[in-house]
C-alpha cells in the first residue's frame, strides 16, 4: 500500500526536476549580483567615446544627459519622461525629426548597454528561458529578451540572449539581432570587471559574425567558442561614478 504514495513522490520529484529554471529568478539573481537595486535611486556619470553622460533615476523618474563639444560649441542633449532637447552654448536648438530620433536612439542605447542587467526587468521586456550552455568551460544559463510593442520602444522588434553565469549569477555575454536604421547583429564579451558604488561595471570586446539572422542569436556563443566571429570594436566606459540620489 505504501508503494502507491512513493511513487506518486518520486514523479512529482521528477516533473519538477523537469521543470526549465524561471528566466525572471535568473534576472532577479543577476540584478542582486550587479548591484543593480542602487540604481534605481542614483546618479551615474561616465565617459564614452569622448562625450560624458549623466543618468538620475529616481525609480520610474529619469533624466538622461550626454554632454560634449562639436564645431557648433558646448552641446548638451537631454531626454527625460517628458521630453527630448539639445542645448548648443546654452540655448536650446530646433530639431528635425530625423535629429529627434538619431539622438533619442544614441542616448538611449548607451544608457541601456552601460547600465545591465538593469533595464531586463522594464516592464515591457519578455523573458524566456532558452537552456544551459559552456562558454570558455563555465556553465551559464541563456535567457532570450524581447519588447511588447506597448513600452517597448520603437526598438521593440530586437532580439537578445543573455548568459548569466550559472553560479556567480552575472551577465558575462550577450548577444543581439537590431533593427535600428539598418539590421544586424552582435556578440559582447564582458571584460575589465570593476565595482564602482557598490555597482558592476564593464567593458566589451564586440563581435561580428556572417550570417547570423534573428533566429541564430542563441548559437553565438558556440560561434564564439568555434573561433569565428571577427572583433569589430571595444565598448569602453570611462570615469564612471555612482552615488545615491540625494533625498
Amino acid at each position: 500500500m505504501r508503494s502507491i504514495p512513493l511513487l506518486l513522490l518520486s514523479l512529482f520529484l521528477a516533473a519538477c526536476a523537469a521543470s526549465p529554471p524561471d528566466p525572471q529568478a535568473i534576472v532577479d539573481a543577476a540584478f542582486e549580483a550587479h548591484g543593480s537595486e542602487r540604481l534605481l535611486h542614483a546618479v551615474v556619470t561616465f565617459d564614452f567615446r569622448g562625450k560624458h553622460f549623466k543618468v538620475t533615476r529616481d525609480g520610474g523618474v529619469f533624466q538622461y544627459e550626454r554632454l560634449y563639444t562639436d564645431s557648433t560649441g558646448a552641446v548638451r542633449e537631454v531626454l527625460n519622461n517628458d521630453d527630448l532637447y539639445r542645448e548648443v552654448n546654452g540655448a536650446r536648438v530646433t530639431l528635425t525629426e530625423k535629429e529627434r530620433l538619431k539622438m533619442e536612439e544614441d542616448v538611449n542605447s548607451v544608457v541601456y548597454f552601460a547600465l545591465l542587467p538593469f533595464s531586463l526587468n522594464d516592464p515591457a521586456v519578455r523573458k524566456k528561458y532558452l537552456g544551459e550552455a559552456t562558454v570558455k568551460g563555465e556553465p551559464y544559463h541563456e535567457v532570450e529578451i524581447t519588447f511588447v510593442p506597448e513600452g517597448g520602444g520603437r526598438d521593440y522588434q530586437d532580439r537578445f540572449v543573455y548568459w548569466f553565469h550559472r553560479d556567480r549569477h552575472t551577465m558575462d555575454y550577450l548577444g543581439y539581432y537590431y533593427h535600428t536604421n539598418v539590421t544586424g547583429a552582435r556578440f559582447r564579451e564582458a571584460y575589465n570587471v570593476r565595482t564602482v558604488g557598490g555597482v558592476r561595471f564593464a567593458d566589451y570586446h564586440n563581435y561580428k559574425g556572417d550570417d547570423v539572422g534573428i533566429d541564430d542569436v542563441q548559437r553565438f556563443d558556440a560561434l564564439f567558442e568555434a573561433g569565428k566571429l571577427s572583433l569589430v570594436s571595444e565598448i569602453e566606459l570611462e570615469n564612471i561614478t555612482v552615488r545615491p540620489l540625494s533625498p
